[in-house]
């Protein structure tokens, strides 16, 4: 039996463990909510470079960090892909605090078969029948609700886009996932830290809170973006691209569940039948990808 088939139930637990927190991430934000979404996001990406860091010293990463720093190319890429996923979370926490869980889940339900798009338009892959399905049903589903609702999914779309341009960026560049981040957010973090010291006028709920939990979540803030990436990183070494493929609906689902059930927003008939044109375009694309994985292992075996 080799290493991989042995540690396969530990890397199945850290693959929960990774989307089972960024599915809970909602109630997290919602403690916050009567702080500003801008400054949250400030504190997200202050306290992430600062926990990324240090998760990298202490994996003994540091030479891949010192090694983008030092690396004019990878620095121009990674400014990007920092402006991208804090783009990314800035959304997410607006939205979140603003009451639309239910809209964000849908972003990142139509996330990876969006990223089919990206990888035919920008690397040259070629989209099969199947995947051609996946991808009509989803943009059924968004123009049927924006049909319906006469505004267009401004929030999803706009998830979808920045989270899909982001992976697709990281793909291209294949740097390793937890120094890249530390990179990114400590490359953003002089932007964060001029809106805290400059831009929050009144000081900020950091400095003048009287609950003196809300400092502390701020801070914690770095732990829940750092902590699942570094989970996610030891599942994808332990398991393979299927099972991850399978793993990632957990989030969006959890989201859409605590949208419903916890926060008591709307979801309407018109929800459930764009919802259900999504879900079944996501069920062709993850068969398609399965089917795919185990041929390419018949091969090799």
């Amino acid at each position: 039996m080799s290493k991989r088939s042995e540690q396969h139930p530990q890397g199945i637990i850290y693959a929960l463990c990774a989307y089972i927190s960024w599915g809970i991430l909602p109630l997290y934000w919602k403690l916050l909510d009567d702080i500003p979404a801008v400054e949250i996001l400030a504190h997200r990406i202050l306290w992430s470079a600062i926990i990324t860091l240090s998760l990298c010293l202490i994996m003994k990463k540091g030479h891949h960090v010192r090694h983008y720093f030092s690396n004019p190319k990878s620095l121009l890429r990674l400014t990007i892909t920092g402006l991208l996923v804090s783009a990314n979370w800035g959304v997410y926490i607006y939205t979140v605090i603003s009451g639309h869980i239910v809209e964000a889940s849908l972003g990142y339900f139509i996330s990876p078969i969006f990223s089919i798009v990206l990888g035919m338009v920008f690397l040259g892959e070629k989209m099969n029948k199947t995947q051609l399905a996946a991808f009509l049903l989803a943009i059924a589903g968004v123009a049927y609700l924006t049909l319906h609702y006469g505004q267009f999914p401004w929030i999803a779309v706009t998830l979808a886009l920045t989270f899909g341009l982001y992976g697709l960026l990281k793909k291209k560049m294949n740097y390793d996932s937890m120094s890249a981040l530390a990179v990114e957010t400590t490359l953003v973090t002089p932007i964060a830290l001029g809106y805290l010291l400059f831009g929050v006028h009144d000081g900020g709920a950091f400095f003048h809170s009287a609950n003196v939990s809300v400092p502390v979540l701020l801070i914690l803030t770095g732990v829940i973006t750092g902590l699942p990436l570094y989970w996610f990183g030891l599942a994808a070494n332990r398991i393979n691209l299927s099972a991850i493929g399978f793993f990632q609906y957990i989030t969006p689902s959890m989201k859409l569940f605590i949208g419903v059930y916890l926060f008591h927003e709307v979801f309407s008939t018109t929800h459930a039948i764009a919802f259900s044109l999504i879900w079944i375009g996501l069920i062709l694309y993850s068969s398609d990808m399965i089917i795919k994985h185990r041929r390419k292992n018949s091969r090799q075996s």
